[in-house]
């Protein structure tokens, strides 16, 4: 495990969610929730991308990889709420917020800090699902779990 592999690909990440962002906000669909999930897109790709370069620096262990998937994923979310709290103080601070809050499910009337939270519970969320998502695809790789690697272990019928 790497650290700047994880800041590099939890930045890329992060370039992708920010360019999207921006993109949708420019063509004023940043209220359609649905399109968030293309979020999930950019996330996927730097953590596969960090697990497949463990992998090709021979960076074994399932847990070993999780745990650098999983800080590659936070990485991008913390980079990612700075920028949007950044953005919404630039943009009006609460008032820009009254009119974004209203394509969420948070209910009622969070404020600024609150809002974030949220979307840090969620972030922490998606991070973890797509970490033992992919995990589960490079497991077999990544770790031979159901195979016996040493001779006292084998069918031996001698």
């Amino acid at each position: 495990m790497k650290v700047s592999r994880i800041v590099i690909n939890g930045f890329i990440i992060y370039i992708g969610i920010a360019l999207f962002f921006v993109l949708m906000e420019a063509l004023g669909l940043s209220d359609q929730i649905y399109l968030r999930l293309v979020n999930f897109v950019f996330v996927i790709y730097g953590v596969n991308r960090t697990i497949k370069q463990d992998y090709n620096d021979g960076t074994y262990g399932y847990f070993t990889n999780l745990g650098s998937a999983f800080l590659t994923a936070f990485t991008s979310l913390v980079l990612t709420l700075i920028s949007f709290l950044i953005y919404v103080e630039v943009q009006g601070g609460e008032a820009y917020l009254d009119r974004y809050v209203a394509s969420y499910i948070f209910g009622g009337d969070p404020s600024l800090p609150q809002f974030v939270m949220g979307l840090m519970i969620e972030g922490l969320a998606a991070s973890a699902i797509v970490s033992f998502a992919l995990m589960q695809w490079w497991k077999d790789k990544v770790e031979k779990i159901n195979q016996v690697d040493d001779k006292d272990h084998t069918n031996q019928n001698t």
